[in-house]
């Protein structure tokens, strides 16, 4: 069977999907909630996260995020702290045992990215990855359905 591009992402996506799933199985979170998690631990250490910037950065919808981060908060990974300014806006801040989880995680991704991306040169996989950036960015220049022709 012939692909196009985005069949083969889609394809990409469930298997990597599938794999992190399977291998934090014993840790009691998904794939995504762990990616969330291990973006929340990294970048907490350099300033405040909010739940809009886990939205940016993974490009959810702010239902899909709530549903993440309520997951991670019932498992005990973060709080969300009130912010003295701005009583609405909730600042993520990991627990002990995310920051304990997160080297499980990350190893976990390395692990996955590095049976992904055997036998691919760098000079290939920078390829890949400038082109994959590049598809986003054309795909955020389009509005969503329903919007403006993106052709």
């Amino acid at each position: 069977m012939e692909w196009d591009c985005g069949g083969w992402i889609n394809l990409l996506s469930h298997k990597v999907k599938r794999r992190l799933d399977a291998q934090l199985a014993d840790l009691g979170i998904t794939g995504m909630q762990s990616r969330v998690l291990y973006h929340i631990v990294k970048n907490s250490a350099k300033g405040p996260i909010f739940q809009r910037d886990v939205e940016a950065a993974f490009g959810l919808s702010r239902s899909t995020a709530t549903g993440i981060l309520q997951m991670l908060e019932k498992e005990g990974l973060l709080v969300r702290c009130a912010v003295p300014d701005d009583g609405r806006l909730k600042q993520l801040v990991p627990t002990a045992k995310a920051q304990q989880m997160v080297a499980q995680v990350g190893a976990g991704v390395r692990e996955t990215e590095a049976r992904m991306t055997a036998g691919i040169s760098p000079g290939q996989l920078q390829v890949f990855l400038e082109v994959a950036a590049k598809m986003s960015e054309n795909l955020d220049a389009c509005a969503p359905l329903g919007g403006r022709n993106c052709g």
